[in-house]
């Protein structure tokens, strides 16, 4: 991994076409460690959760090309590189875990559903009001540092649901998105996907909380 943060860094510092080009095995490289990272999680991740199905590390992983039309920022390379596992592959619409290294040292982990839709949303907040405190329950057999991304929560609880609730935090979310932040020391050890991997098997219950609810909508949708 050394080899793919020195890559991405120096990525990070020089994001245009000539340089890329100028180091395209580098970056070839760090795509195939990228890779190859990908498939050992798969691996690892269905040992504890039957839901992932035969997935390779294309399903998995993205390009590095930006897509710049619409954006001001018109740097044409991402500056990390991502790997998303989740039944279907990346684009199934479901939760999933996420490992993510970055040239400016943002590495994270992220296990849920970012960008929850709206009746997804509703779902998740009714199923908590109704649960009787499970979704604590969750949240506390969670890996250490392992916490909830309240980015974009709602200031007031959404109405219809109870401000006194003990359960009220959550009912603000806009993301129901677990969040870790790593280091480089993390990112480096020998021991890296078995660390990732029990860090993951931690949030397996968070994760199917969410997918039970996004399988539901969609039932509902079909009706």
């Amino acid at each position: 991994m050394r080899q793919v943060l020195r890559f991405l860094h120096s990525l990070s510092l020089h994001n245009d076409k000539a340089w890329f080009d100028a180091h395209k095995p580098d970056y070839l490289k760090a795509k195939d460690t990228i890779e190859v990272l990908a498939v050992k999680l798969i691996e690892g991740i269905r040992s504890f959760d039957d839901t992932i199905g035969p997935l390779n590390a294309a399903d998995c992983t993205y390009r590095i090309y930006r897509d710049v039309r619409f954006s001001k920022d018109k740097s044409p390379y991402k500056t990390h590189m991502g790997v998303f596992i989740t039944r279907g592959g990346k684009k199934s619409g479901y939760s999933g875990y996420y490992f993510h290294v970055d040239g400016t040292g943002d590495h994270l982990l992220a296990i849920g559903d970012y960008l929850t839709e709206p009746q997804v949303l509703k779902t998740l907040r009714e199923d908590i009001e109704m649960g009787g405190g499970d979704f604590r329950r969750i949240l506390a057999g969670l890996a250490p540092g392992l916490v909830l991304d309240t980015e974009g929560a709602l200031k007031k609880v959404p109405k219809g649901f109870p401000a006194d609730s003990p359960d009220a935090e959550f009912f603000k979310l806009k993301n129901f998105c677990l969040l870790k932040s790593l280091d480089k020391d993390f990112i480096l050890s020998p021991n890296l996907v078995d660390s990732v991997l029990d860090i993951f098997r931690t949030g397996k219950p968070f994760l199917d909380y969410i997918n039970r609810a996004i399988d539901y909508c969609r039932e509902e949708s079909l009706l």
